[in-house]
């Protein structure tokens, strides 16, 4: 089975920083389209950032270009968002996803929730003023 595991949410000041890690098992991971998606209460999960493979481009929503940064780690089968510069308006419970297909099988369109097929349960993110 495949699972994620986000981990490294927490309270921050505005200003600060976190790092969230998510851990991929039961998958290639190497080849394996990973996105970034964020929830605020009552709003719609949005996008954050994706990495279309391990050393490919990524990609971020405008609000946090220059702030956020994904990476990842082959020989961690880890994923990770480093979040920098947090603002109050960052406050989330962020979600890790990952797709089925490769970048090479389909169209290519991390952006969107329906591109993913499997989820972690997301890790809270929350930045004090």
């Amino acid at each position: 089975q495949v699972q994620l595991v986000e981990s490294g949410g927490g309270l921050v000041q505005a200003g600060g920083s976190l790092r969230l890690s998510c851990a991929v098992s039961g998958r290639t991971f190497s080849s394996s389209p990973m996105g970034w998606f964020r929830q605020a209460p009552g709003k719609e999960r949005e996008f954050v950032a994706a990495s279309p493979w391990s050393g490919g481009s990524t990609d971020y929503a405008d609000p946090v270009k220059g702030r956020f940064t994904v990476s990842r780690d082959n020989a961690k089968n880890t994923v990770y968002l480093q979040l920098n510069s947090l603002k109050p308006e960052d406050t989330a419970v962020y979600y890790c996803a990952a797709a089925d297909r490769t970048y090479y099988s389909g169209s290519y369109y991390p952006y969107s929730v329906d591109y993913y097929d499997y989820w972690g349960q997301g890790t809270q993110v929350t930045v004090s003023s």
